[in-house]
């Protein structure tokens, strides 16, 4: 019988943790369970990985543990704590996804406590407190107090305090401080003498429900005993029978125009009836007509499903055969039918799917036309949903009630059951790759799920990522192409503005060319729509002193500030700062402070004074912070309320507007300056994918590019829609220089509040790197960060490239070892595998 179980709890410590299994739980643990138990003087809630009956050996070290670090063995080993609850009857990690949460963790070289807690839901069944309860000497102490013959205003606090302890007869709450006054006080004096202890303790919380009102047919009293219904009572009983279903109460009062005395009234009489429900979060739907796509393939798209048909319904791959396949398809060419003709085969083969997709705002248009084809099988799965929601769809996927999960990159841990096959939707995004610990890359996690599930795995894209594509030309991938649009639509014709010599003509600095505002008149005069792309969001980019050439800084970051005119404050991207608009220059106290550059909040300014008629909506992460104001401002468009649509890549992703016949690219060398060695990739990716965004319906499409640098290949390409020929000339610098998909990549980040600490440590790190380049791994640095001082912290990097992974990873291992030894806090190291960013 297993005496002990391995549990990973969310703490930023590369190791996991033993607990006993108490008398009366040996049957309830098991692998996958979420479990409560205490952790130094606080209870925490992870989840169980293994079951052992094997004492565990204390003094083996963890590598990277503080106990490694010191080296120390303790005399006698301290009693192993015991599990205080198990939390889920039924487990919520399967053996595989455990088996992936562990691959996460070694690859990426994160916490498994960190893994683990983002592949687990939303923790709402329990709340923590922290509690006080008497010592010994605080017993003692309030048996003097109360001995005393006078006392003092704290002495007289602190009896109070105690009293209540005591009256309680259990642990105090210390929210409940509040309610004594000078309790937090004195409370504050006796923790410090030891008088009381404090722990932080769970407590089962209680769901959230609401009133449920449905008729009583069964008792119809009204009817048998021929009495009139009042006109509330008639407007309660037509809005129920209009709804066809019970309402919640506060819903039911508010369409039928009635009070509360009158249901209470109705309910004791009996033609009511009503009962409690958890409250579930009301869906978002669009504000528009849906209409189902014809599921009737074209030939490209039906050589496509074939491939997914085989896949899943080939007989040796019921018995667990692995597939993947990359999907090319040009923009409008009708990759999603396709996503959902797989889906449907996975649900025929009695396997579920998941569909991952890059942004939060298209889970609503995937999930609505999921939901179509397949109903009430499909659950949503995202960050941006309430906790509570959020739960209840995953227990939903986890208990086999939901086959199809569409979301974001945490969807690729959906507890999905016999899991049959993966999408994941425009591959090449950056979004697929966390940016906090645990560093996962949501499409790499999904191909190594994929492989454990025995499953098949799709990547669409019109423009895929260059890793993806050398994977499917060197056949680890199996091609499918989808080459013209979907009713052999024609591509959207696009034309190259050169900035340089918009400016010799008109000698204007403004953001639109004159061939792009000529444009958009014509699509305002024929009533058509237009979307104009700015990947910069705010009113100006910089604020800077003309007379000493400073620009306003962050106080966190090293990075200028930008100017947000609706809010009159400058504002830092990275971390939030923010101050109100400066007159005069912080250095020199110049009056000479102007702003440079045009973000989306400019330019639908221009637009509103160029075209005071038109209809003009703004899409960005200042119009919309939730799932709710995607859908309005997207919603708006698509039902044809906007002409003119501003925004940043938000709107160049996925979406199919068919009135949109004009897409303007302001800006468009943006990324090109940056000091990345995916700039072009990317600036190729963004202008091919917002250029999909025209001539998508009956009428044709026209893109308009506008940049200082045409000449560059990056430009060129997308204009002519010319991925083949990107790729070529691409994929020949990065063979040369050793960058992916050439070679393995890894970016180590040192960082501390003391640029003495960080510089310290980033010589140390260069000591232990040094030598690695004999076995195959090069180290770049260190050197100062792109992004030097990011939220208070100096940080320097080190880039360190290898033709093996397994070299790679291993030093990597090895300098966690080395920092242990070294005394660098872990804190203070970011590790980041298959970086998509090096700031």
């Amino acid at each position: 019988m297993s005496l002990y179980c391995e549990v990973a709890l969310p703490v930023p410590l590369r190791m996991t943790f033993t607990y006993a299994i108490p008398a009366g739980l040996e049957g309830v643990v098991s692998p996958g369970c979420r479990v409560a138990v205490p952790f130094r003087n606080r209870a925490m809630v992870g989840v169980v990985l293994n079951l052992t009956d094997q004492t565990p050996e204390f003094s083996r070290k963890k590598p990277g543990s503080r106990r490694a670090s010191r080296g120390a063995l303790e005399a006698t080993p301290p009693p192993i704590k015991e599990i205080a609850q198990v939390l889920d009857p039924l487990p919520a990690l399967s053996p595989k996804l455990i088996e992936l949460g562990r691959w996460v963790g070694n690859y990426y070289l994160a916490p498994p406590g960190d893994v683990f807690r983002a592949m687990l839901p939303p923790l709402i069944e329990l709340r923590m407190q922290r509690v006080l309860h008497f010592t010994e000497a605080g017993r003692a102490h309030f048996a003097e107090i109360r001995a005393l013959p006078s006392r003092n205003e704290m002495e007289i606090t602190e009896q109070a305090l105690l009293e209540l302890i005591a009256i309680e007869g259990k642990p105090l709450a210390m929210a409940r401080l509040t309610q004594l006054p000078g309790g937090e006080a004195a409370a504050a004096r006796l923790l410090r003498r030891g008088h009381l202890a404090a722990e932080e303790v769970s407590r089962q919380r209680k769901p959230r429900s609401q009133r449920i009102v449905a008729w009583n047919e069964s008792a119809d009293i009204a009817a048998s005993n021929g009495h009139k219904p009042s006109p509330a009572e008639a407007r309660l009983r037509q809005t129920l029978a209009n709804e066809c279903s019970p309402l919640p109460l506060k819903l039911l009062l508010d369409r039928a125009k009635a009070s509360r005395v009158v249901v209470e009234r109705l309910i004791r009489l009996g033609k009511l009836k009503s009962w409690e429900e958890p409250i579930v979060a009301e869906e978002d739907l669009w504000e528009v007509d849906f209409i189902v796509p014809a599921n009737v393939l074209n030939p490209d798209q039906e050589r496509a499903a074939a491939v997914l048909s085989r896949w899943l319904g080939r007989g040796e791959f019921a018995a667990g055969e692995f597939a993947a396949g990359l999907l090319h398809g040009v923009t409008g060419s009708g990759k999603t039918e396709v996503y959902l003709h797989g889906v449907g085969e996975a649900l025929k083969s009695g396997r579920s799917a998941i569909v991952l997709v890059p942004e939060i705002a298209l889970t609503l248009w995937m999930g609505r036309l999921c939901r179509a084809r397949f109903g009430d099988t499909v659950a949503v799965l995202h960050s941006a949903l309430p906790d509570p929601e959020r739960a209840r769809e995953w227990w939903r996927v986890r208990r086999g009630e939901a086959r199809v999960v569409i979301g974001t990159r945490s969807a690729v841990f959906a507890p999905a059951n016999k899991l049959g096959l993966i999408i994941v939707d425009e591959e090449h995004e950056a979004s697929y790759k966390q940016e906090e610990s645990p560093r996962y890359h949501g499409r790499d996690t999904a191909i190594l799920r994929a492989k454990l599930e025995g499953a098949a795995v799709l990547l669409g894209s019109a423009t895929p990522s260059m890793e993806s594509y050398q994977h499917a030309r060197a056949g680890k991938y199996e091609l499918l192409r989808l080459d013209s649009r979907v009713a052999d639509r024609q591509m959207a014709r696009v034309s190259i503005v050169d900035m340089r010599q918009e400016f010799r003509a008109s000698h204007r600095a403004g953001p639109f060319s004159t061939p792009l505002r000529e444009a958009m008149a014509e699509r305002l005069a024929s009533g058509t729509q237009t979307l104009v792309l700015i990947n910069r969001r705010g009113y100006s980019w910089f604020a800077l002193c003309r007379s000493c050439g400073a620009s306003v800084q962050c106080e966190n970051c090293s990075i200028a500030l930008t100017y947000h005119k609706q809010r009159q404050r400058l504002i830092c991207h990275y971390c939030g700062y923010s101050r109100p608009v400066v007159k005069t220059c912080p250095k020199c106290s110049s009056e000479y402070v102007h702003f440079f550059g045009d973000g989306s909040e400019r330019l639908e300014e221009t637009l509103r004074e160029l075209f005071p008629r038109a209809r003009i909506g703004r899409l960005d992460r200042d119009t919309v912070r939730n799932k709710r104001g995607y859908q309005k401002v997207l919603g708006a468009f698509a039902s044809q309320e906007l002409d003119i649509l501003v925004g940043t890549q938000m709107v160049a992703k996925g979406h199919d507007f068919q009135h949109v016949t004009l897409v303007g690219v302001v800006a468009a060398d943006l990324r090109l300056a940056l000091p990345d060695f995916r700039a072009a990739e990317r600036t190729f990716q963004l202008l091919t994918q917002v250029a999909g965004r025209a001539g998508r319906g009956e009428l044709p499409g026209e893109v308009v590019v506008e940049t200082f640098y045409p000449e560059h290949y990056a430009i060129q390409h997308a204009a002519k829609q010319d991925f083949e020929g990107f790729f070529e000339q691409e994929v020949h610098f990065r063979r040369m220089m050793h960058y992916p998909p050439f070679g393995a990549l890894a970016n180590v980040l040192v960082r501390d509040r003391k640029i003495e600490n960080a510089i310290r440590w980033s010589r140390q790190l260069a000591e232990y790197f040094a030598p690695l380049e004999s076995r195959g791994v090069r180290a770049l640095g260190p050197a100062a960060a792109p992004v030097a001082r990011l939220k208070r912290d100096y940080r320097f990097q080190f880039l360190l490239k290898s033709p093996k992974r397994a070299a790679l990873n291993q030093a990597l291992m090895g300098a966690l070892e080395f920092c242990a030894k070294k005394q660098i806090p872990e804190s203070a190291i970011i590790l980041d595998v298959d970086p998509l960013s090096l700031f």
